[in-house]
């Protein structure tokens, strides 16, 4: 039996494993390592948030992003944007060194054994284990709006199935959203020789402002700007602490969609924006799509295109996360009536043994957790809960299962 299964190797999986293994925990890591990144995101993407922001996490703090770059790309600036593919090399490379080989296989389920866990994957292996980290990522929980889930995948398609702008070449395509995905698809989409058109609810769009020269022992900037916002970037321990509406609150709604600052020029040139419009419904038409849309002074409009991005985001949620049963899914403690599970100090679920990095612990550290800028804040404490809840199985004879909550809402398959 294992101490510990991390399933995912993404940048918290890896973090959280590098951890592990530095601690000599038996320990097996399960997932492609970077899949989501060099898989769903467009060639030529710059991430959002900086340098300063993106490493991944190693106890002892090393294979840091700045040493990555010193050694392969020596010329870049501290302060420039960084390039998905540059981000992609910096991962891979910090699994060879701070993590057991990750094994590219996909897990199926996660089930209760005993006092531990069984982990089953598509290779028909089932592996025991005391102790499970989920940390899958966002791909399980792609947002893509309502009346758009009919149309076929050659009309509408969500901006993380696209590895490859240019395929569009040529063809009138129609964004929706106005966050940074959403901005940067549309770019992306007009320098690889589409006609890009983005459509938004909102009034108008939002940019960031350039980053400040940091002042000395200053945390690294990102995403949050004013004083909750600094607090959410700067100190998750402390969103913890606050009321569970609050917290969920929060996990929904900040940061607020906008574009980086280095993308508004490149934006503001090629890309046409019909504001203050949702999607009321949209149907096949021709080759193409033709979107109904509603304006927020209640007019409507047509829009004819031949096919839509939705560059709608993600929404964690644990009543889509198919490879938990649902015996535990069910079982776990919320926030607040959310579909976000409840997690300790030590990011340990209701169910003993059940931890959890990534996105679905925005509500209980805030929503640095929806940047790879919450690793180094996760890898270090979840560890530490493993170890408490390892030390505590070694020395029970029994554990007990969480009783249902009844302040929480259930969820079901």
């Amino acid at each position: 039996m294992y101490d510990l299964v991390v399933v995912g190797a993404g940048p918290y999986g890896l973090s959280v494993a590098a951890h592990a293994a530095a601690a000599g925990l038996r320990l097996r890591v399960l997932g492609r390592p970077m899949a989501t990144w060099r898989d769903h995101m467009p060639d030529g993407m710059l991430l959002t948030s900086g340098p300063r922001s993106s490493g991944l996490s190693a106890p002892d703090g090393g294979h840091t992003l700045a040493d990555f770059r010193a050694a392969h790309d020596p010329a870049a600036g501290p302060g420039a944007p960084l390039p998905l593919a540059t981000f992609i090399a910096y991962g891979r490379w910090f699994g060879e060194r701070a993590v057991p080989q990750a094994e590219e296989v996909t897990v199926t389920a996660v089930r209760p054994d005993g006092d531990g866990f069984r982990v089953e994957t598509d290779t028909g292996e089932r592996i025991t284990t005391r102790t499970v980290a989920l940390a899958v990522g966002a791909m399980p929980f792609v947002n893509r709006p309502g009346p758009l889930l009919e149309l076929p995948p050659h009309l509408a398609s969500h901006s993380s199935d696209h590895r490859e702008p240019r395929r569009f070449s040529g063809r009138r395509v129609t964004v929706i959203g106005s966050g940074q995905s959403a901005l940067e698809t549309a770019v992306l989409l007009a320098e690889q020789g589409a006609r890009p058109r983005l459509v938004a609810r909102a009034d108008r769009l939002r940019w960031t402002s350039p980053p400040q020269p940091p002042e000395r022992g200053d945390p690294p900037a990102g995403p949050g700007t004013g004083r909750l916002g600094r607090l959410w970037w700067r100190a998750p321990w402390a969103v913890r602490h606050l009321p569970p509406a609050a917290r969920v609150r929060l996990a929904e709604t900040a940061p607020g969609p906008a574009g980086a600052w280095w993308l508004r020029e490149r934006f503001e040139q090629a890309v046409p924006v019909l504001l203050n419009h949702r999607i009321r419904a949209a149907a096949p038409r021709g080759d193409g799509v033709r979107l109904h849309l509603a304006h927020t002074d209640g007019r409507t409009d047509t829009l004819d295109t031949e096919h839509v991005v939705a560059a709608t985001g993600y929404r964690p949620d644990l009543g889509r996360l198919r490879l938990l049963v649902p015996q535990v899914r069910s079982a776990l403690r919320t926030v607040g009536g959310s579909r976000l599970p409840e997690l300790s100090a030590g990011f340990e679920s209701s169910w003993p043994g059940l931890f959890f990095a990534g996105p679905l612990t925005a509500a209980s550290f805030g929503p640095a957790m929806r940047f790879v800028h919450g690793a180094d804040f996760t890898a270090p404490r979840l560890l530490r809960g493993v170890q408490r809840r390892l030390g505590d199985r070694r020395g029970a004879t029994t554990i007990p299962r969480p009783a249902r909550d009844g302040a929480s809402a259930p969820h079901g398959t």
